[in-house]
């Protein structure tokens, strides 16, 4: 079965801005710093789809919220992009790992991860000191 794909919303700059409350120009500046990559239109309108309003929620939560300014935003977005790709390398290579190690061989497998002991983190307690 052939999954479709969804046809995707798209939201022209004013309708973000007061969705925001922010100015136009704001979300162009985050544009200019590579913070957000609209689509563009034929008539080169911006274009803003769902992924673009996470990204400018993340955005604006790190700025109002945390204090970030934009060359730190700047930063966290990279560091986000790159943990991405860190876990993509990392799944396709638990992939790979256990196709060339244990195909054929599902039943160890399967045993080797029930036989896995799961650790919980310690509880954090207070100790109050004695009095003298």
């Amino acid at each position: 079965m052939v999954k479709k794909k969804e046809p995707k919303n798209y939201y022209h700059i004013s309708s973000v801005a007061k969705m925001y409350n922010i100015h136009p120009q704001t979300l162009r500046l985050y544009e200019r710093e590579g913070l957000l990559s609209p689509s563009r239109s034929e008539g080169n309108t911006r274009l803003y789809t769902e992924e673009d309003l996470e990204q400018l929620e993340l955005i604006l939560s790190m700025i109002r919220d945390l204090g970030v300014n934009l060359a730190g935003v700047e930063v966290v977005l990279n560091m986000r992009k790159k943990i991405e790709q860190i876990e993509e390398e990392v799944n396709r290579f638990l992939e790979y790992i256990t196709k060339e190690f244990f195909e054929g061989r599902e039943e160890e497998l399967e045993k080797r991860k029930r036989d896995l002991v799961q650790i919980y983190p310690a509880k954090i307690i207070k100790i109050e000191k004695e009095k003298e």
